[in-house]
């Protein structure tokens, strides 16, 4: 299976219990990004450029915690920044265990080794290393050399300690096709459970050249056929349809709320227009109507999987089609 059987029955369960109480709007996966602090500049990431000369304070783990009651998501990524600089992370992930939320724990790689080493194992626990290619391709994206190694280094130790491990990566304008394939042979022998994989966002505060345009990314996808027939990834077959340009989908930007240092973050974990002071105030404020590629120019080109996943899963329980669909994906793993 692609994921524990736990997961799809919380999210089902999740959205049905919407649905009876007439909710049209919710979110399925919690962001939360305890710190804007890391130890890396990578090239195609906007956080630290936004944040680099004044840091805003560190959510305190109360605050993570109640964000991710106000929320009521029953997925949380712990992303940042890098989280692993954040000093309350293990008490914070264990709070959002014993809330029986699903926990995807993102990382460069290069401080996880503690974690891995102090903190046990857990069926609902994830950890994603984010990986854009390999040693040359990532370490240059990350803009400092032994990245891609330290990062290999902790996804073995990971496996070792019997941890369920996850990738992400994020494609560029010179991302190498070829390349790509020899990266996910090498994390399928070191028996990573899933892959992620979607265009790299082009952020306003970030050198434009180095993203691809929406048909540049339809091209490049398309290309890509075989490697998403060998190897586990978790992106839905239905996403990656759209991102081949095989199926028309519209973005759920408050699939993916994001709370961090600053507050909640509208209207998107990528486009930053204002923040709130509280989930519900974010969710009624924010004009959700003026977003979307036919709406925003900074829309025209995303194809990020954050904003489209939700709308592939909110809709499969209208569709018998899709949903079978997706049942026997999962069910089924490379």
């Amino acid at each position: 299976m692609r994921f524990p059987m736990s997961l799809p029955v919380s999210l089902t369960a999740y959205m049905l219990k919407n649905a009876l109480k007439g909710k049209k709007r919710f979110p399925l996966v919690l962001m939360l990004e305890p710190t804007h602090r890391c130890n890396l500049a990578c090239a195609g990431c906007d956080r630290i450029r936004l944040h680099d000369e004044m840091q805003s304070e560190d959510l305190s783990l109360k605050e993570c915690l109640n964000a991710s009651e106000e929320a009521g998501a029953p997925v949380v990524t712990v992303t940042g920044g890098e989280p692993l600089l954040y000093s309350e992370l293990k008490p914070l992930v264990a709070g959002l265990l014993r809330r029986k939320r699903h926990v995807y724990l993102c990382s460069n790689g290069v401080l996880t080794e503690s974690f891995i080493e102090e903190f046990a194992p857990h069926a609902r626990l994830t950890l994603n290393f984010h990986l854009d290619g390999l040693e040359e391709t990532h370490d240059a994206i990350a803009n400092r050399e032994g990245t891609f190694r330290k990062a290999i280094q902790a996804i073995k130790s990971a496996k070792q300690r019997g941890f369920r491990v996850s990738t992400n990566t994020s494609v560029y304008r010179n991302t190498g096709v070829k390349e790509l394939e020899r990266l996910f042979s090498l994390l399928k022998s070191l028996n990573v459970d899933g892959n992620l994989i979607s265009p790299a966002f082009s952020y306003e505060s970030v050198e434009e050249t180095i993203f691809l345009d929406r048909e540049g990314a339809v091209n490049r996808f398309c290309q890509m056929e075989r490697i998403f027939e060998n190897f586990p990834f978790m992106n839905s077959p239905l996403y990656l349809d759209f991102l081949r340009g095989k199926r028309r989908l519209c973005c759920t930007p408050w699939g993916n709320p994001t709370r961090n240092p600053l507050g909640w973050k509208s209207p998107c974990y990528l486009i930053t227009d204002s923040y709130y002071s509280s989930f519900e105030e974010m969710m009624q404020k924010t004009r959700w109507e003026k977003y979307g590629p036919e709406n925003d120019p900074r829309c025209r080109n995303c194809m990020v999987h954050s904003g489209y996943e939700a709308t592939v899963t909110r809709g499969a329980l209208g569709n018998p089609g899709d949903l079978v669909r997706l049942l026997l994906w999962n069910l089924k793993r490379p």
